[in-house]
Order: structure tokens, then C-alpha cells, then sequence
């Protein structure tokens, strides 16, 4: 039996309006819904690094692009903390506290491609968080129906990466501005 995964409908700040939408059914119409995203840093040899994921060939988008660390839906009733935490654990075996959680800000956004032959319209608002963590990339535990792999980038080539599309990525310089503060301070905080 196919699990249906219920996602709340949002408004432009994220706040759920009380009404829930399918999964597939929030791409297939663009319906706004909400998101965490979680980008794990390290200091290695005295420069920041971002830790990437591959993504796998079968996602509904993006496949096998590099993107963020760790990404996914928020399932209606939840909070972005703990969906984000939940999500760390399922896709990269990460076991992480709240506090460890740098809140970087809130991104919204809209797109549609073409992906499988299928249109895919997404339609977000996402807490986007940092956690430094450092601990060698084959050491985590992915997720393989999520993730082909990981691989730890420095942050300038992670930068150059995204801006000169030098390797397919999904990645927004917008979304690493925002977390640009807490990898250039090369600290936990």
C-alpha cells in the first residue's frame, strides 16, 4: 500500500491554513506548502566546508543534481525543528538536538520543470538551517531511495559551483547567502 504523505497548505509567511493537500498533488498544481532545509558545515583544514548531497536518479526532481545537505517536506501537523531533525536522521543518519540548529531565515519560492517527461511545479516556504558537524562523508549513513551520495566542498567552490553552473546542481545562491554568516564564522556558536 502507497503511504499518502498529507502536506499543509500555507500562506506566504508559512502559516498552515488549516487545510492539507497531497504530496503529489501540491506539485502537480504548484499549492504552497512548507519545507526545512538543513546545511551541514565543517571546518577542514582551516576553510569552511558545505557537505552536499547527490541526489538520486529516481527523485521526482532534480535528479542526481547536488543539493542541499538535507531537504524535505514538513507533513502536516509538524514543526519545521522537528521535521528538519527527522530528516537529517532518515536521509543522512545524523542524530542531531534542536540547539544544534543555527535558524539561518525563511526563503519562498516558486518554480516549474519538466522532470521523467512530467511537469513538477513547487510552490515553498522554508526554514533554512545550519549545523556544523564534522565528521568524514563516508561515515554518514545515507538514505539510498534519497541520496547517491555525499561529498564535503569548500565554500568558495561550493559559491563558484552554483554561480557558474560548473556541475548539475539545484542549489540557490540565495539560499547560501543566507547561511553565508554562519559558514563564515567557522564556529557552532
Amino acid at each position: 500500500m502507497v503511504k499518502v504523505e498529507l502536506l499543509d497548505i500555507v500562506d506566504e509567511n508559512g502559516t498552515p491554513t488549516g487545510k492539507t493537500v497531497t504530496r503529489e498533488a501540491a506539485h502537480r498544481c504548484g499549492i504552497r506548502h512548507r519545507t526545512s532545509h538543513v546545511w551541514i558545515l565543517r571546518k577542514h583544514n582551516g576553510q569552511t566546508q558545505v557537505l552536499l548531497q547527490k541526489r538520486s536518479l529516481d527523485k521526482d526532481s532534480y535528479p542526481g543534481c547536488y543539493d542541499i545537505s538535507s531537504a524535505g517536506h514538513i507533513p502536516s501537523g509538524q514543526g519545521s525543528l522537528e521535521s528538519a531533525l527527522r530528516e537529517l536522521k532518515e536521509e543522512l543518519g545524523v542524530d542531531a538536538a534542536e540547539e544544534e540548529l543555527i535558524y539561518c531565515g525563511r526563503r519562498q519560492f516558486e518554480y516549474r520543470e519538466t522532470f521523467h517527461g512530467r511537469e513538477f511545479r513547487d510552490n515553498q516556504v522554508s526554514n533554512v538551517y545550519a549545523l556544523w558537524r564534522d565528521q568524514e562523508a563516508g561515515e554518514f549513513t545515507v538514505q539510498k531511495l534519497e541520496v547517491d551520495d555525499v561529498l564535503w566542498m569548500d565554500w568558495d567552490r561550493c559559491i563558484d559551483m552554483v554561480k557558474n553552473g560548473k556541475a548539475p546542481n539545484c542549489i540557490r545562491l540565495t539560499e547560501l547567502e543566507m547561511i553565508s554568516s554562519a559558514a563564515v564564522a567557522g564556529t557552532a556558536a
